[in-house]
């Protein structure tokens, strides 16, 4: 049974996701600037330029984000040394789902609060998850709406080649 607050949290981002125009790829990433969710401590986009960054929107009520918040980890893990990043956005309504939600499925790169839920709309996600693959200049390389087995295999595939690439 959906709850009254997931039902409402899901027709704000149908509303938004309406209003917008998605990110598509070609395109550079718009600016963020937005503290970590655990510590405080604070996340500009821009910090990140000259690494390859995944940008994943997600929820405590997404069922696919079981799945894609553990796989992204371990490919975090695999490539940070790299120069591979992950910058998880949560689109919780409240602060302690999504503290909940990474109890249960931790993660050990940043995962940052969106408090008054803008970046959904500026990046025109339309549903949970949705990422962004960036490269090293910032420019939207892949976009990734979903997660089903055998994503992160793909989603490997296109970090290998996006680090891979000179600056």
């Amino acid at each position: 049974m959906i709850d009254l607050r997931t039902l409402m949290i899901a027709l704000v981002l149908l509303t938004l996701a309406g209003n917008v125009t998605a990110l598509d790829v070609g395109e550079k990433a718009p600016e963020f600037s937005r503290s970590a969710l655990v510590n405080s401590q604070h996340h500009n986009l821009s910090d990140y330029l000259g690494k390859v960054v995944y940008v994943d929107f997600w929820a405590s009520w997404c069922g696919p984000c079981r799945q894609s918040l553990p796989a992204l980890d371990a490919l975090y893990s695999e490539f940070t040394e790299q120069g591979f990043v992950v910058l998880a956005v949560n689109v919780d309504a409240y602060l302690d789902d999504a503290k909940t939600f990474l109890k249960a499925y931790p993660v050990s790169y940043p995962v940052l609060r969106d408090p008054d839920n803008r970046l959904p709309a500026v990046y025109g996600v339309k549903g949970m998850p949705t990422a962004f693959l960036l490269d090293r200049q910032g420019t939207v390389r892949r976009v990734h709406e979903g997660f089903r087995i055998g994503d992160a295999q793909r989603i490997r595939a296109e970090i290998l080649n996006l680090l891979a690439e000179e600056s």
